[in-house]
């Protein structure tokens, strides 16, 4: 026999699956052929990258398994490509789907932490500027003026030179990844933090802010346990969009040269590499990972483009 308060959790469980299957934000999102393709695209390319190591048909960074003698082979279609191969191989020889997925590990990865940097920075100096005003909020406020100014890929350019300079020839292959982040993170906090300081000045004057307070919680707890609760659904949609931004941006610093190297072969980097064949007849090398990278940017677009429609009641 069950327990009451079994009965009583699963009712619960069963209660909130289905006020998530009746809620507005899923009836959304099955009425969106685009985003339902937008969402299989990018879960499928989110899957692939994280079982690349259970799916590629070659690892890229074992040297055993890659030969001189199989660079710049051509897809498997082509007559003289190789069944091995199915993508082709790049000038080291080494898979292109292999190192596709790979790649887009390291992309995603690079995306999604800058994204929780420049989230985690935004969303805190929003909430205090928002939540205190006066001074505090006229510096932090000023200092994201300034950061406007300049292009996002001109900060993460900035910050990474910085760090060259600092580390110099001691930055190993592991603290080039971090660097990226950081840099790629400092260059978006600006968006976070204008849009939770403008909805924290409209939360803290409200009766629940009040109530906090006149109940002795510090400023540190209203802020953060009662006020971010109220704040996350613009958050997330800058962050779904950032993802991409981010995406786009390690791209376009690895194909600067000022990235990951290629010993670290994400997309961007082997578009570089690619780019350098193009017009030598080794089209696949800058075609395939390109191709992968538009798709993944622009199914994360669709997505944030949809999720922003769905949580702004005017557009409904």
């Amino acid at each position: 026999m069950a327990r009451p308060g079994a009965i009583e959790r699963r009712e619960g469980w069963r209660g909130q699956l289905a006020r998530a299957w009746d809620s507005d934000l899923l009836a959304s999102f099955l009425s969106q052929k685009l985003t339902i393709v937008a969402a299989l695209v990018t879960v499928v390319l989110v899957l692939a990258a994280l079982l690349a190591p259970l799916i590629a048909p070659h690892s890229p960074f074992d040297l055993r398994t890659i030969s001189i003698m199989d660079a710049n082979l051509p897809p498997a279609w082509r007559a003289d490509g190789d069944a091995k191969f199915p993508l082709g191989t790049d000038n080291q020889g080494r898979d292109i789907l292999s190192t596709i997925l790979y790649g887009m590990r390291i992309s995603i990865g690079v995306g999604v932490l800058s994204v929780v940097v420049a989230l985690t920075i935004g969303v805190t100096l929003g909430l205090v500027a928002g939540y205190f005003g006066g001074r505090l909020d006229s510096a932090i406020m000023r200092i994201a003026d300034v950061q406007l100014t300049f292009p996002a890929i001109l900060t993460a350019l900035l910050v990474d030179g910085v760090a060259l300079a600092v580390m110099g020839s001691h930055r190993s292959e592991g603290g080039e990844f971090w660097v990226l982040v950081v840099a790629i993170g400092l260059s978006y906090w600006v968006q976070y933090a204008r849009t939770v300081r403008g909805s924290t000045m409209v939360e803290r004057n409200k009766d629940y802010v009040q109530a906090a307070r006149l109940v002795g919680l510090t400023p540190l707890a209203i802020m953060f346990r009662h006020v971010l609760p109220n704040v996350t659904g613009p958050v997330l949609v800058i962050a779904t969009i950032n993802l991409a931004l981010a995406i786009i941006t390690e791209a376009t610093l690895s194909f600067l040269g000022v990235g990951l190297p290629p010993t670290q072969p994400s997309l961007g980097t082997m578009i570089r590499i690619g780019n350098n064949f193009l017009f030598s007849g080794e089209w696949w090398i800058v075609a395939f990972p390109g191709l992968t990278l538009a798709a993944l940017v622009l199914a994360v677009n669709l997505l944030g483009d949809w999720l922003r429609d769905a949580l702004n009641p005017r557009l409904r």
